[in-house]
């Protein structure tokens, strides 16, 4: 049963609905729930093929509520050796791209539930995974490998033996095509370890002088003693494997407790990361101690790249990495390159260095000494591989959010690397796009290089007038950028695929307010005219809302900061007929180091007016107005950081919100409520604690008390003990006492992300109730940090909707 706990009469009808278990909301906000959702495209190599998977509805508590294990910092599903996982793919067809029309197969499985899938690097077959119910049969629970042949459009189960995918997806294609790795639960792996119940002793950790300063968050899920560690071994451990396509398999070496598989582009070599002992309990298994070997086809290790020890947090800052050998990879364009990143500066920011990072390279046998490839002022950020003469490295800092990318010749590395862009990762109107990347033959991603050395870019395109996606040729030798598409109004359209070479066919999708995202075909022919072909025809999801208005609106916080926000409206309101609506604000707050870059506009005003369950759109069905992501900047100019100034900034962004909102009429001051999940919670209490501008608060899974992650939280990189003014300021929970409005607070009981941890809702209900305040705390159990089941979200929807209608709908001054 949903726990409840009310801290005023006030809230008894809600409380005694409640306490029958799990609640409707009303019909149009169950319509919206159990809305179709429209299937996922998976495009095929050579583009002319897609898989296209049903999504499900929303899973009933019966599944979300199925045993799961909390270990390291992982969730594992112990009945099929696999991470939690509770949406599946429901249905499987091919899409023609040439034809429009869909493809059905035969010998899909009963009760399909596609978890992964990936398509041979030649196109003839596409492997996925089935996650398996215990049959009456005697069939086991598990996941499965099965095989698609695109030319027979039929699949069968290629594999007996179940995956082990407690750590990605467990199979990858090899780059022949003619067979898969896999990570495989081991045939003698036995049975988990059973715990006793019985403690053998205290579990005991130590910490030492001299280790420095180091970051340690707050992590759920932890290991807590030496069963649990046995047990996370126990799940962690598989055997990899070959299969070819007829279903034969042969054993690479022995189980280990394998954490990731990369196979080289010439196939003959594939990496392993393991797990090593000693493990922890302060960090998740991602800290724990690593090994990295390069192995060849048949399993033996042939070189070792790095032996980690465990690493109990980072250096303070946000531009901290671990020291030693990290980011390891395969150069994308050779046969068998390691490529790998050390920090110059045993990876802490305040260490003065000209030079933070050094990208190494080195060649099959891996016995030579490594090459430099390149030396960065900031942090590696990735590579796009090209050809032997042309790749694109990036590099980030982000303490001034500096973006560099260069041009380099991978193998030539001594050549002086060319500037292309410098800017900032936080100016969206600048941003020249990503490179466009295409698969090689061995399905590996590469640059799509065109005569001359151009390249394409697809990009955002954010301006004042919100985001226009395009389409550049751009050449790395001129540098001229050359346009081959911009959404224009009155649609937004945004490209999904480049179809061929020269950018002149896309796969996108297309939609307006009213015409909900569907997949098109757009080809631009010799007389330079697109045309538009549709792929899908999915319906509108509410045609009953299907009126609903919306305005992208442009307002100023009083330090002349510009903002944005989403402004909707329900359907056939007329603001000088029917006067002003009952309002719900959502938003999140967002960390700045320039006001240029906080005030540029965000979204679009030709997308498809979506009302989904998850945001404040939904409550356009009960005649709310909504004020959806206006923009709250918390700028930090300079050397100030924007947390320095959080409280006074997020103060004046809400009066702005609300100051433009009654200045166009479709709002009242005492009829407006502040709401939003995660750091919008945390947004939403402090507002209540420090303003009287909302009648009422809606937080989900928030975080209430920043004592309680004293390394940091969102963005902020000092730790309490440099900065307790400013945790403190910023904690709500210090202000209960100033809190006046009704606050409703939702929190998952078995959240999982770091830092809101369900404690911190009960200690923040707990204060407001002690001090006489309106609240009401609400934990459903089996949710995470978002929520999952269908009964959960019905649930959401019932206690804010009763929320609002209690203290904000028919509100008086």
């Amino acid at each position: 049963m949903t726990k409840h706990i009310a801290s005023l009469p006030a809230t008894l009808d809600l409380m005694t609905a409640a306490a029958r278990g799990y609640q409707l909301p009303p019909a149009p906000l169950q319509a919206i729930v159990d809305t179709a959702r429209a299937p996922a495209l998976s495009l095929s190599p050579r583009r002319d093929l897609a898989a296209m998977v049903q999504t499900p509805p929303l899973p009933a508590i019966s599944v979300v509520a199925q045993p799961e294990l909390k270990l390291a910092g992982m969730r594992i599903n112990p009945r099929t050796y696999s991470s939690s996982q509770f949406s599946f793919g429901t249905d499987l067809c091919l899409l023609d791209i040439a034809t429009q029309k869909e493809i059905p197969l035969a010998g899909l499985p009963d009760g399909l539930r596609i978890a992964d899938l990936s398509w041979a690097p030649d196109q003839r077959h596409l492997a996925f995974s089935h996650i398996a119910h215990a049959d009456e049969a005697g069939g086991a629970a598990g996941v499965e490998l099965w095989l698609l042949d695109v030319a027979a459009r039929a699949v069968r189960k290629l594999s007996a033996q179940p995956l082990s995918a407690v750590y990605g997806r467990g199979f990858w294609w090899l780059p022949d095509s003619q067979g898969l790795l896999l990570q495989l639960k081991p045939a003698g792996l036995g049975q988990a370890p059973l715990a006793s119940g019985i403690p053998s002793g205290p579990s005991g950790q130590d910490s030492q002088p001299g280790a420095g300063a180091r970051q340690l968050r707050t992590y759920p899920d932890l290991l807590k003693n030496e069963e649990d560690a046995l047990l996370f071994a126990h799940y962690v451990t598989a055997q990899l494997a070959r299969i070819d396509l007829a279903g034969g398999i042969r054993t690479l070496g022995a189980p280990d407790q394998f954490s990731g598989v990369a196979i080289a582009p010439g196939g003959r070599y594939f990496l392993t990361s393991s797990i090593v002992r000693p493990y922890s309990y302060m960090v998740p298994a991602s800290s724990f101690g690593k090994r990295i070997e390069v192995r060849d086809m048949d399993g033996t290790v042939v070189h070792t790249v790095l032996e980690r020890p465990l690493e109990e947090g980072l250096p303070p800052g946000n531009d901290a990495v671990s020291s030693g050998v990290r980011s390891v990879s395969w150069r994308v364009d050779a046969p068998a390159t390691l490529v790998w990143v050390e920090a110059q500066d045993g990876g802490d920011p305040a260490v003065e260095s000209a030079v933070r990072d050094i990208v190494y390279m080195r060649a099959a046998p891996f016995d030579g000494a490594p090459q430099v490839l390149a030396r960065l002022g900031s942090r590696y950020a990735g590579i796009a591989w090209g050809r032997s003469d042309l790749a694109l490295l990036t590099e980030h800092w982000y303490k001034t959010r500096a973006l560099k990318q260069w041009r380099i010749a991978p193998d030539a590395p001594e050549r002086e690397a060319e500037l292309i862009y410098a800017g900032s990762s936080e100016d969206r109107y600048q941003d020249p796009g990503s490179p466009v990347m295409r698969s090689d033959a061995a399905g590996f991603p590469r640059l799509l290089i065109g005569p001359g050395s151009t390249i394409l870019l697809d990009g955002a395109g954010a301006s004042a007038d919100g985001d226009r996606p395009f389409i550049d040729r751009f050449s790395l030798e001129s540098k001229q950028k050359e346009r081959l598409f911009q959404s224009a109004a009155p649609y937004f359209e945004n490209v999904v695929a480049v179809l061929n070479d020269d950018g002149s066919r896309l796969l996108a999708t297309r939609e307006s307010p009213t015409e909900r995202p569907n997949y098109f075909v757009r080809e631009t022919g010799a007389d330079g005219i697109p045309r538009w072909t549709a792929l899908t025809r999915f319906p509108h999801p509410t045609p009953q809302l299907i009126g609903v208005q919306k305005e992208q609106i442009r307002y100023r916080r009083a330090d002349g900061v510009d903002l944005t926000a989403t402004l909707m409206l329900p359907p056939g309101y007329e603001a000088a007929r029917d006067g002003p609506l009952p309002m719900l604000m959502w938003a999140y707050p967002q960390e700045f180091k320039s006001a240029s870059a906080a005030g540029q506009t965000t979204g679009t005003p030709y997308g498809f007016n979506a009302v989904g369950y998850w945001g404040p759109a939904a409550f356009l069905a009960m005649g709310y107005a909504v004020l959806d992501n206006p923009s709250f900047p918390i700028v930090g100019h300079g050397e100030q950081e924007p947390n320095d100034s959080y409280l006074a900034q997020l103060v004046a962004d809400a009066e702005a919100a609300v100051d433009e909102v009654v200045r166009r009429g479709v709002a009242e001051r005492h009829r407006i409520a502040i709401g939003g999940h995660s750091y919008g919670a945390f947004m939403t209490a402090n507002l209540l604690a420090h303003t009287r501008l909302f009648r009422a608060g809606i937080a989900r899974s928030g975080a209430y008390n920043r004592t309680l992650t004293p390394f940091g939280f969102q963005m902020e990189e000092r730790p309490f003990w440099s900065a307790p003014e400013v945790y403190q300021a910023m904690s709500p929970f210090n202000n209960a006492d100033k809190i006046k409005d009704a606050l409703l607070m939702i929190h998952g009981e078995q959240d999982s992300n770091s830092g809101t941890f369900p404690i911190q809702s009960e200690r923040m209900f707990q204060a407001i109730k002690g001090l006489g305040g309106t609240a009401r705390l609400v934990m459903l159990p089996n949710e995470s940090h978002a929520y999952r089941a269908r009964e959960s979200i019905m649930h959401m929807l019932f206690e804010t909707n009763g929320w609002l209608d209690k203290y904000v709908k028919n509100a008086l001054p």
